[in-house]
């Protein structure tokens, strides 16, 4: 498989921790979405990714696109450990918490949202992710264990670090968030989640590595 990725991505980062936690071994290609006005706008990555974002993955013959669909697709070819409970409750919980971060709050503090905000960037990423924080904080209350639901790590877990990162970077205030910073610091001490952070990927910047 080779990964398209960029070190910083919220959602690149969602399936290099699938990827980590399957055992699945990958390359990985770049896509810097700063540099050069986007790499992620070439003719060639559109030829990959006609949506022009991270991360894409070439697997099986075929080439994929948005995390979410990535990581089902994982789930379904390399089913262990399993990242969706077997009950189905669980399972649309787990759902739930998945798209209320992937669909609610990620793409509102994107980069090309971010953009188009100008000088109130900063103010507008707050807002969103606070507001976003609010309603999943009371959901967490319902559904946590050590994990977003229950005690195993499942697809809620692989969304919800890389927005406390974003939310971090953006310097919200994560005071009124105890169940969501819980959990974060437990799934920070899981390997898969350390090896696949940020701080750690190969075009990561000097000054940003740990």
């Amino acid at each position: 498989p080779i990964l398209y990725s960029y070190f910083r991505s919220s959602c690149s980062w969602r399936v290099r921790i699938a990827l980590a936690l399957k055992g699945i071994s990958y390359d990985l290609v770049p896509v810097n979405l700063i540099k050069d006005g986007g790499q992620q706008f070439s003719a060639e990555f559109k030829a990959l990714n006609p949506m022009q974002q991270v991360p894409a993955l070439k697997i099986d013959g075929i080439i994929l696109s948005q995390s979410l669909a990535i990581i089902n697709y994982l789930e379904e070819t390399h089913p262990n450990p399993r990242l969706l409970p077997q009950d189905p409750k669980k399972r649309a919980q787990v759902r739930m918490i998945a798209d209320h971060i992937a669909s609610g709050i990620q793409p509102l503090q994107n980069l090309s949202v971010l953009k188009q905000m100008g000088e109130k960037k900063m103010e507008w990423a707050q807002n969103c992710i606070a507001s976003g924080f609010q309603a999943l904080e009371q959901i967490l209350q319902h559904t946590a264990g050590r994990y977003c639901v229950g005690d195993e790590v499942s697809l809620a877990d692989l969304c919800l670090v890389p927005q406390v990162a974003n939310a971090e970077r953006f310097k919200v205030d994560m005071g009124p968030y105890p169940t969501i910073t819980r959990i974060n610091k437990a799934l920070l001490e899981l390997e898969a989640f350390k090896i696949s952070h940020p701080s750690q990927q190969p075009d990561t910047p000097p000054e940003l590595r740990a």
